[in-house]
């Protein structure tokens, strides 16, 4: 057993939060190169933390026999939001809850999903993810009841989903727990009114208390998910952006539409990683990590593990029918392993609900041609200067085809 690459420094002094945030990428990869290892450690949210980059070492922390450690649960990276079930009452609420994304209830919101009109720009995704997230998760639709949703809209976009710690940050929290306690009231008025649809099924699980249910529904509905659709809606349509290579197979549904968005997620994770704090003295890809310490796997550097991926950089759809067929196991951007994201499905459902409806309806290209896509990683992924596009109508295109001739 091998002592962890780098140094975890001295409390406070040796933090190094800031400059994760400032540029997580840059700041995993040089002290990959640094260190020449792809699990170090250094000090994160004043807290010795195991950096991990690559595919093996993630597996080991999520899906083999770390994933029974006492785990703390992050949505977050740089914000504890101390969701702590643990053992089995852990499993017992993960069955719960799953049994919610599955089966009827997906083909239900498939429905609903289908309804929608998709438009294609980063904000207006945002608020296509919105009001998928409304429309099921609290039957508020945004045609019917348009004060409400807007409410709504508005304190998720300042609440903190649940009681937060941030160390050294603390302003503007009291706005967003006020915006909290606001939505917490909207969401326990669904509860005990509506019989129906999700609110309705959730409030018949046998959850462990009371609060529970309208702990979890503040969760679904926070705004981190409308963003996470909104980085992987505009990471595909600039992918597929003047690429006639790509788009060309269009009659290869579903398979290939699966694998583009399987390499869209690999490229451009909407989540940077997530986090998990050791309950007992453990090994991790053969170092030693201490009892205490935090481990954060990184999805952006283990989706580009060359041990796993070749030309791990480049867009290539088709190396889920070749080399990495069957592997999609592979990819964490909703972790992975008996605790990863229950919503995953769901995830699949809105994506290629919405792809479909794009590549059936639309050319698209970036207008103008040359614009920085430059990527920022938190909170999601996105460019940095959200780009503008040029969409046509695929009938329309036809019909000027049709007039010119």
């Amino acid at each position: 057993m091998s002592k962890l690459p780098g140094n975890a420094g001295v409390s406070v002094l040796g933090d190094k939060s800031l400059e994760f945030y400032r540029d997580p990428v840059s700041f995993y990869r040089e002290r990959i190169e640094k260190h020449r290892s792809r699990v170090f450690q250094c000090r994160l949210l004043n807290r010795p933390t195991t950096f991990i980059c690559s595919v093996q070492a993630m597996r080991e922390l999520l899906c083999g026999r770390l994933c029974s450690l006492c785990i703390i649960v992050y949505v977050c990276v740089l914000v504890n939001l101390y969701l702590h079930v643990s053992g089995e009452e852990a499993c017992l609420l993960r069955l719960s809850l799953t049994s919610l994304f599955s089966g009827s209830c997906l083909e239900s919101s498939s429905d609903y999903i289908t309804s929608r009109q998709p438009e294609c720009v980063y904000s207006v995704f945002k608020r296509l993810g919105t009001e998928l997230v409304l429309g099921l998760f609290l039957n508020v639709r945004a045609e019917e009841q348009p004060e409400l949703f807007q409410e709504i809209t508005q304190l998720c976009l300042i609440s903190a989903p649940v009681n937060v710690k941030v160390p050294l940050w603390s302003s503007g929290f009291s706005t967003a727990l006020d915006a909290r306690d606001k939505l917490m009231d909207i969401i326990k008025d669904k509860l005990e009114n509506d019989t129906q649809g999700f609110v309705g099924t959730l409030r018949s699980l046998p959850l462990p208390d009371s609060s529970c249910a309208s702990q979890h529904l503040l969760l679904f509905i926070s705004a981190l998910i409308p963003k996470a659709l909104a980085s992987l809606l505009t990471s595909f349509t600039l992918a597929l952006s003047g690429n006639e290579q790509v788009r060309k197979p269009r009659q290869k549904y579903p398979d290939y539409l699966h694998r583009v968005l399987l390499e869209v997620q690999r490229l451009w994770p909407p989540f940077i990683g997530g986090r998990r704090i050791a309950d007992k003295d453990s090994t991790l890809a053969g170092f030693h990590v201490p009892k205490g310490y935090g481990a954060i796997y990184i999805s952006h550097a283990v989706h580009r593990d060359p041990e796993v991926f070749q030309q791990p950089d480049n867009f290539l759809p088709e190396r889920w029918s070749g080399r990495n067929a069957g592997q999609e196991h592979f990819l964490c951007s909703f972790g992975s392993g008996p605790r990863s994201c229950i919503g995953s499905k769901l995830n699949d459902v809105f994506l290629k609900e919405a792809c479909v409806y794009l590549l059936k309806h639309y050319d698209w290209c970036l207008d103008p041609p040359s614009q920085d896509l430059e990527y920022k990683w938190l909170p999601v992924s996105r460019p940095t200067n959200p780009p503008t596009m040029s969409f046509t109508r695929l009938d329309q295109t036809r019909s000027d085809k049709n007039c010119t001739s």
